[in-house]
């Protein structure tokens, strides 16, 4: 169990207490603001680009062509979008649903039950029940608690910061990651195939079975009462290989399409998955790593349950794949490790937040 030794204000507390207006640090910079809408209004619209929806019923079917239709549909949205809803991936509607209630039943905790869990990123415990310090010279701060934490492989866990309550939390939360793992290794295999490449090629490069890392980060994102001033997650691409999401059928997730933000729908049992910066630097850019975010609204908690599938942070060399770098096609990227890749995107963002705004 970890404790912290600094106390950070919740989000779900500043809810709870009866506040009609937010504090200022979670307003967001005018130019954000100008397109922040009603998330429910926004997914009603069906008019423009609409996320794609994949079917993987037939990516292992031992029809040849059936099968390479199944990859071919994950290779272009990977190309296009960079995003898509997968249906038919092969995990249990049961136990998606018992992941969704375990995680649900921690958040209804009173909050100094879950204080217990809390990590402490000060000092490098970023495992447990979190809320998010600035890390920007402008301070501003996120609508949202979560509890983030390891998931696979099993001999790298850290039993004793996952939740006690639910009691099958552990249970289901394992079940989960195990079978997750080997989705990732399909849509990889495709992938790689996307790119003239071995199927196997791209789970070696981002760490094989041993070394990716599944890190779970459950979002709890509290009612608003000012959400057209506010973001749950600012606008970010993930730097995972890929990342699985998962979420309580509340609207929120916005992808930047063609220059204009795109609601996602609510796809019933489907588990949203992301293309991360680690997959664009090694397909030389062919593959998209999406900008998105989430907004907040005033009526319902929005929870979503975000699997990062990410690469050893020192021992893998990230740059484009040799194979795909031509003369009429260079590398895009620098060579990094995961963690240096990390590390720009930071001080990128902290370089970004000191720069004046620029004249209109």
């Amino acid at each position: 169990m970890v404790t912290s030794s600094v106390l950070v204000p919740r989000v779900e507390s500043l809810a709870s207490s009866g506040i009609k207006s937010i504090p200022k640090e979670y307003i967001r910079p005018q130019e954000e603001l100008n397109n922040i809408g009603n998330v429910f209004e926004e997914v009603k619209n069906n008019e423009g680009p609409q996320v794609p929806t994949i079917d993987l019923m037939e990516i292992e079917s031992e029809d040849k062509v059936v099968r390479e239709k199944c990859r071919e549909e994950i290779v272009k949205a990977a190309k296009e979008w960079g995003v898509m809803h997968l249906v038919n991936h092969g995990i249990p509607d049961d136990l998606i649903d018992r992941v969704r209630k375990a995680g649900q039943a921690f958040f209804d905790l009173p909050i100094e039950e879950k204080e217990k869990y809390a990590n402490d990123q000060a000092s490098g415990n970023v495992q447990g029940y979190g809320s998010k310090l600035a890390n920007n010279a402008s301070g501003q701060l996120e609508w949202e608690d979560y509890f983030f934490h390891l998931i696979f492989p099993e001999d790298k866990r850290d039993i004793s910061v996952w939740p006690k309550t639910p009691s099958d939390y552990t249970k289901v939360t394992s079940e989960y990651a195990r079978l997750l793992r080997s989705l990732a290794s399909k849509i990889l295999s495709a992938l790689s195939i996307g790119l003239g490449l071995e199927e196997g090629r791209l789970e070696k490069e981002v760490g094989g079975m041993e070394e990716l890392l599944l890190q779970m980060k459950i979002n709890y994102y509290p009612r608003c009462p000012q959400p057209e001033l506010a973001l749950g997650v600012e606008a970010h691409t993930d730097i995972s290989a890929l990342t699985f999401i998962l979420h309580n059928m509340v609207p929120g997730l916005q992808l930047f399409y063609e220059g204009k933000w795109v609601t996602a729908k609510c796809v019933p049992n489907s588990i949203i998955m992301h293309i991360g910066d680690t997959v664009e630097i090694l397909s030389n850019g062919k593959y998209k790593s999406i900008l998105h975010r989430g907004l907040v609204n005033k009526e319902k908690v929005r929870i979503s349950w975000a699997v990062f599938c990410e690469p050893p942070k020192e021992k893998i060399i990230l740059k484009p794949l040799t194979e795909i770098v031509t003369e009429a096609e260079p590398p895009l990227f620098p060579p990094r490790t995961f963690a240096q890749h990390l590390a720009h995107k930071l001080f990128r963002k902290t370089q970004d937040s000191l720069t004046p705004p620029k004249a209109d």
